[in-house]
């Protein structure tokens, strides 16, 4: 069993979740960070993380860890950490291309006595049928007879500098015993929160892909309930905090369930439950109902520029926020994106503003514009989308300011006082 101080980590994808994971083993250990794009190694050499999760001070206080795009800089390493992402394609399936290139590369420096952990989330049974099945093949080596696994799944929350890598507490597993003794041991190493070490892989990635599934299905139910009081007249936020009294009560919120977790991971658990002859209801009614507010939003929105004898077609429209969470330049399968969508086949004119997010990745990703500063006495309506710290300071004579006399004001988030508002979820 390799010792500590023979340590030598690799992480394969320096996303939101690998890098705050390779800054943290680099301040210890040898640690190699790699990621297939060349602009993104370019940018953490010159001490810049563009998804903010760590800062310039961090990036230098991790002495030990260098950036490659090169596969054979990983030559040396024996700890391989995979922190790539597992998105869903356009009907909704586990995408495992990154996962499986990420598999194939490490194959080619797998060497014996070698430990390959994953982190991305996935199905039960991922690892040992698709992943290991990969690293045998291409390595000619034996799984837990030259090399092993383990699965630790990501904790990361984008956005959180209270919750970070080293304070959440890291669930581990290994594909035999010692192994999972060793790779709980490694993870120590930095987490300061704790360990919990599962007792199968299997196990391991369960408890990850249930994290996402409950907190949809919970916001789905809040949906719902809103859906219910907004046909009643009632106000949704008014009903919660009276529930919310109660001690046992979960204070969960209406709203639009994006990103790369909570609206993708139960997708993969979904796909796994029907592979083995279980067809899931409950779960695939919450993914529905959270995939259908976005439409929601835009009726309300449209019904209400109605009654307000505002023209639709044609209507100048601002989304304040895209990201898919405040304060948080991530927009990975944001549903702001969505609202935008479903306004455009209305014939409006939407701009979008966002302080947060970068314009040349929503253009890449969406083929949508930012604009850089909202006009003045220009909107039909302002839809507040995301609760970015620049919006909670934003005051409603100020947004007034943006709009024209008669407009409509959609506060998805909460932020405003509720008599300045013309319509909440």
């Amino acid at each position: 069993m390799l010792q500590h101080h023979h340590l030598h980590i690799a992480v394969v994808g320096l996303g939101y979740v690998g890098l705050p994971l390779a800054v943290e083993f680099g301040k210890q250990v040898a640690t190699v960070g790699f990621d297939i794009q060349e602009k993104r190694i370019v940018a953490l050499r010159q001490g810049h993380d563009h998804t903010l999760e760590t800062s310039k001070d961090e990036l230098a206080d991790a002495k030990y860890l260098r950036y490659t795009t090169q596969i054979t800089d990983l030559t040396l390493c024996n700890f391989f950490i995979v922190t790539v992402p597992t998105p869903i394609d356009e009907y909704k399936q586990p995408d495992l291309t990154p996962l499986i290139k990420a598999s194939e590369s490490i194959a080619t420096v797998l060497k014996k006595g070698d430990v390959v952990v994953y982190e991305s989330t996935v199905y039960p049974g991922a690892t040992e049928e698709v992943c290991i099945p990969i690293l045998e093949k291409i390595s000619g080596l034996r799984f837990n007879h030259d090399f092993f696994a383990g699965y630790s799944p990501e904790r990361i929350n984008p956005g959180d500098k209270q919750h970070r890598v080293t304070n959440i507490l890291k669930v581990t597993s290994g594909s035999t015993p010692e192994i999972a003794d060793y790779v709980d041991s490694v993870y120590q190493l930095i987490i300061t929160a704790g360990t919990y070490k599962a007792t199968s892989i299997k196990v391991a990635e369960a408890a990850k892909v249930i994290e996402n599934t409950q907190r949809d299905v919970n916001i789905a139910l809040i949906n719902e309930l809103a859906l219910i009081f907004n046909k009643m007249g009632i106000d949704t936020e008014e009903v919660l905090q009276a529930a919310g009294t109660k001690w046992n009560f979960l204070p969960f919120r209406p709203g639009l369930v994006g990103g790369h977790c909570i609206g993708v991971d139960p997708y993969y658990l979904t796909h796994k439950a029907q592979a083995i002859g279980y067809h899931p209801e409950i779960i695939l009614a919450g993914r529905r109902l959270n995939d259908g507010m976005a439409g929601y939003v835009v009726t309300q929105l449209v019904k209400t520029m109605i009654k307000k004898r505002i023209q639709v077609e044609e209507a100048k429209v601002l989304v304040l926020g895209l990201s898919f969470k405040e304060n948080c330049p991530d927009v990975r399968n944001t549903k702001v994106v969505d609202i935008v969508k479903e306004l455009q086949e209305y014939h409006i004119e939407v701009d979008i503003y966002d302080p947060w997010v970068d314009a040349n990745d929503v253009m890449h990703e969406y083929e949508l514009s930012l604009i850089d500063i909202p006009k003045q006495q220009y909107y039909d309506a302002v839809v507040l989308a995301v609760a970015h710290d620049q919006f909670k300071t934003l005051t409603q004579p100020q947004i007034a300011q943006m709009a024209k006399a008669n407009f409509v004001l959609y506060d998805l988030k909460y932020v405003l006082p509720k008599h300045v508002v013309d319509i909440r979820l």
